[in-house]
This record gives C-alpha cells, sequence and structure tokens, in this order.
C-alpha cells in the first residue's frame, strides 16, 4: 500500500512555515524540561514562550465535526483560509489562490441555514468573470466524500501513484504540481457532500435529513448558489463534474439549477451510474440483465489473458457491443423469466469473449460482476473499480474486498488532512471523514421509483437549456459502473443531444492512471473550448 509523504509549502514570500514554529516551541519546551532544578537549588525562572503565531490566511477551525446521523451545528459560520500559490504548468508558472473553508447553504424555500459545507476553492487568472468558467466537483458513494477528485484528477496538486501497479514509485503518495490539472481553463470548488470531509446540517436539520437523492441535489444546488452569490460568480460559465454516484447527483442537480434560474454551461459524468435499474450489479444473481457488463468483461479478460489489450481492441468492444446488444439481450429475458437455455452459438460466444468455461455460462448466463470477478482468475482477486489490478487472494490487499482501492486508499486518506493543513494552511479540530457508511440511511427513491433513474432530469435540464453540454467518461475495466451501460443509459436522450462519450483504457478512476489524465485532460479542454461564452 502506498503511504503518505510530506507536503510541500506553498510558495509565500516573507513568511515562514508551520513547522518552524513548530520546532521552536518543541526547542523551547525541551530546554525547559531540561534545566529543572534538583535538592535544595532555587527553582529557575519562569520561562515564557513567545505565542505561535499564526502564519497570514490561516484559519484554526474550533468547531467539532460529526458524520453522525443526529448530528447538527448549532449555527454555521462562513471562514476560510486563504493561500496565494505558484505550480509549474508546462514550463510556465501559474500562480493561484486557495480558499479552503465553509459556506453555508440557504434553503431555497425558506432562506434559513440547511448546511454548512466544507470546500477547496483554487481561482486563477485574469478574466472576467462573466468569461473565467468555475467548475465544481464531487465524489459519490453515497457517503465519499471529494478526496479522490481533490488529490488524484484536475486539482493543482495531486498525489503520486504508479496505477494500475500494486507496488508503489519511489515518490508514491507524494504530492506534486499537476500538469493535468484543469486550472488553466476554469476555476475549481471541490466540494465535500453533507457527513463527509467537515460538511454538516445546520439546527434544526440533522445530517441523515439530507441523505437521499432529491435532498442530497437540492442541498448542493444551494451551495452553489451561495458560492456563486458570495465570490460574484453568477456570470461565470457553470460546469458540474461528479463521479459515480456524483453522475446521478450531478443530472438532478443541473435540472434543479437550470429550475432555479443558474445556467448550466456543461456537465461531466465521470464513471456515471445514472440508471440503478439498469446495473445488474445491484441486484441479487438472476433478477436483472446484465447486458451491460457484457464488453466490460470482454474488455478485462483480453487484457489478462494476453498482458495487453489486442491491437483491434477497438473492433473487440465493437463487436462485443453488437453481440450484447443482438443475441445476448435476446435470450437473457427468457433464461430470467423462467431458466430457458441459451443458445449453444451464444453461449460459446461467451465463453471466447471471457474465457470461462462455457458450462459456466450455461448455468450463470446473466453473471453478475462479483461472480465474474470471483471466476475470472482462480486464486488471484481482481479488482471491482479497476479490474486490471490483482492480488492473490487472502493477501493484504484483498481485505477490503478490492484490490484497486487498497492499493491507493490509504495514500489518499492519510494525506488529505496533511495537505489541509500544511500547504492550504486549514486546520480542524476533528479528524477529516473521508467515508462514511451511510448507505443504509440513503433514502434513493426518486420520481416516484424505488431507485434513482436520472435520466430523465438530465432530459428535463436539457428541455431547459439546449445548449447544456454533456459528457461522460468511463474506463473499460470498471467492474462498478460499465462503460456500456452508461452508453446504453445516455442514448435514451436521443440523437441531436451531442452528448460526448469519452471511453479510456482505465479503470473507475481514470485520472489515476497517469497516461490516461493525460487523454482526458485534452478531452476535457475541448470540452471547455466547445462551450461558447458570451463576451
Amino acid at each position: 500500500m502506498a503511504t503518505p509523504g510530506s507536503a510541500r509549502q506553498p510558495r509565500h514570500a516573507g513568511t515562514h512555515p508551520p513547522w518552524a514554529c513548530t520546532l521552536l516551541s518543541t526547542l523551547l519546551a525541551a530546554l525547559v524540561s531540561a534545566c529543572g532544578g534538583g535538592g535544595g537549588a532555587p527553582p529557575p525562572a519562569p520561562v515564557v514562550q513567545p505565542p505561535i503565531v499564526a502564519l497570514p490566511g490561516s484559519y484554526s477551525d474550533p468547531v467539532i465535526y460529526s458524520g453522525a446521523p443526529t448530528a447538527a451545528l448549532a449555527g454555521a459560520d462562513e471562514r476560510a483560509a486563504t493561500v496565494q500559490a505558484r505550480i509549474t504548468l508546462d514550463g510556465r508558472p501559474l500562480d493561484y489562490t486557495a480558499t479552503t473553508g465553509h459556506l453555508t447553504a440557504m434553503d431555497l424555500q425558506t432562506g434559513q441555514p440547511a448546511a454548512s459545507f466544507f470546500y477547496v476553492a483554487y481561482t486563477a487568472g485574469t478574466q472576467p468573470a462573466a468569461q473565467r468558467p468555475v467548475t465544481f466537483f464531487y465524489n459519490g458513494g453515497p457517503g465519499s466524500a471529494s478526496l479522490w477528485l481533490h488529490l488524484g484528477s484536475f486539482g493543482p496538486r495531486r498525489l503520486a501513484t504508479s496505477f494500475p501497479a500494486t507496488t508503489p514509485p519511489a515518490v508514491a503518495g507524494q504530492l506534486v504540481d499537476n500538469q493535468e490539472t484543469l486550472l488553466d481553463h476554469s476555476d475549481l470548488v471541490f466540494v465535500d457532500a453533507i457527513g463527509t470531509g467537515y460538511s454538516q446540517a445546520v439546527a434544526p436539520r440533522t445530517n441523515a435529513q439530507f441523505w437521499g437523492v432529491d435532498q442530497d441535489a437540492a442541498a448542493f444546488r444551494d451551495f452553489v448558489r451561495r458560492y456563486l452569490a458570495v465570490n460574484n460568480r453568477q456570470a461565470s460559465p457553470l460546469y458540474l463534474f461528479g463521479e459515480s454516484y456524483g453522475a446521478p447527483r450531478t443530472a438532478v442537480l443541473a435540472n434543479l439549477l437550470e429550475s432555479a434560474g443558474v445556467r448550466v454551461a456543461g456537465v461531466m459524468l465521470q464513471s456515471a451510474a445514472m440508471n440503478y435499474f439498469s446495473n445488474c450489479g445491484m441486484f441479487n444473481p438472476g433478477q436483472a440483465s446484465c447486458e451491460g457488463y457484457i464488453p466490460s468483461y470482454a474488455a478485462v479478460s483480453a487484457y489478462h489473458q494476453a498482458g495487453s489489450l489486442p491491437d483491434d481492441f477497438s473492433s473487440v468492444l465493437q463487436r462485443a457491443r453488437d453481440f450484447a446488444a443482438g443475441a445476448y439481450r435476446n435470450e437473457v429475458g427468457a433464461f430470467l423469466a423462467s431458466g430457458a437455455a441459451p443458445a449453444e452459438a451464444t453461449v460459446a460466444q461467451l465463453a471466447a469473449y471471457t474465457g470461462l468455461a462455457a458450462q459456466t455460462w450455461r448455468q450463470d448466463f446473466s453473471m453478475v460482476p462479483g461472480a465474474y470477478r470471483a471466476r475470472l482468475l482462480p486464486g488471484q482477486m481482481i479488482g471491482r473499480y479497476d479490474a486490471r489490478v490483482r492480488a492473490p487472494s487472502g493477501s493484504a490487499l484483498t481485505v477490503d474486498g478490492d484490490p484497486s482501492l487498497t492499493v491507493v486508499g490509504g495514500a489518499f486518506t492519510g494525506s488529505i488532512r496533511n495537505y489541509l493543513e500544511n500547504e492550504l494552511r486549514y486546520t480542524a479540530s476533528t479528524p477529516y471523514l473521508g467515508y462514511n457508511s451511510v448507505l443504509n440511511l440513503w433514502n434513493f427513491s426518486h420520481d416516484g421509483k424505488a431507485l434513482p433513474d436520472t435520466i430523465p432530469d438530465l432530459a428535463a435540464a436539457l428541455t431547459l437549456n439546449p445548449s447544456l453540454k454533456v459528457i461522460a467518461m468511463s474506463g473499460y475495466h470498471d467492474l462498478a459502473t460499465p462503460f456500456y451501460q452508461t452508453e446504453l443509459d445516455l442514448a435514451r436522450l436521443g440523437p441531436g443531444t451531442g452528448i460526448q462519450i469519452r471511453n479510456y483504457d482505465s479503470g473507475h478512476m481514470s485520472y489515476l492512471d497517469d497516461r490516461v489524465r493525460r487523454l482526458q485532460k485534452a478531452d476535457l479542454r475541448a470540452f471547455y473550448n466547445s462551450v461558447s461564452v458570451a463576451p
């Protein structure tokens, strides 16, 4: 597992790093304890220690935060640490401001404080607000804070990884200047959902009252509105970037913002789970068609059988798509309904795509991803979020059930607080809550259904704003939110919507792969440039 490294200080003129003050206090304390007299000697004169002076822009947050369901803040304080920093991007300096703290989401209906959102905003450039985009980033879960996107994707600083290798590089876990940051194209705001990070409900509301599809999206709407108002960014092109569950949140959020009169220029859907009903991995085996996973199974099997992808990988995947939408789709319904035996030609094709025995497919024709992962490589566990990652069953990398998450999880959870304190100068009294186990408490019902299908929400947003741009980015080796199912879900919006689909030779968090992150930045740069901005 990668271990967190030391974080560097932002480059500030005429200031001293926080460890300098801490070291001074430690040395003084050591000197005092070493000079204690003994016997009949008179006690030493008291030593007055100089106070530790906070560096300019620092903020030591005294509030005690909690992710408990019934937790609520008595009130909300909109304070933040603000620092000036610089990275070198493409050989040129890029100066930026990092603002770390809280803003209060005011309920749209009552105007009363509803929740205190923790965020980190990076702003740069000298463009007028009407031309400089602002992009809001958030992870999903539900129950995940946004540290993955914050420290792994397109912020100005990122954690070095060797993904998908399980052996970390020499600099793994260390923060480095991110050459793929999007800060040269947009201001970036990373925000944590209520009950994660340092975000919390404000009394009389409690955290759990926001743990639902509609309640969560409404709170994010109110945070976005607050951020735009406080920072005078109402005229800025607005973008939403949501990962995993954050993608259906984005669809609902975009519709809510448009309905509230807030124009959204574009949405970025990372490893989207737009319609929970269409993902067979959400259900017990034998309850739903796994058509959407067939091309992912083909991609993962090709990777592990050959050690690399074949030269005609794109054509292989297209044939797998055609097969899934044709012979497989025609037969899987009868199999699920009555156990009808599939055609031998169809079974043979599945065996050819995956390397699994034909008899296995006869018995388990609609194979869920968990069963596929268990069968592909006997004695090995392959990742759910990135199936390229594998580890011997029973090894340390498999104890949490997903080696692709374990191999990087420690570095992210271990680094976020150090980064906030040492580089962004925000300190808190409580630990940063990277993940909160809220799934069993989450209200997944939406639009009269037990589970969310958010394609209609995205359609409604596009109706309100026909110029809204959409890009969906997925990984071929993601066995949580399969790329082909995302394609099928978004195809329901019909032709002419201008939705861009980008798939990568990576997993759920495709940006963790250095090569793929460069490809994603190029695609996102083109996406920003495709949106017309009023002069």
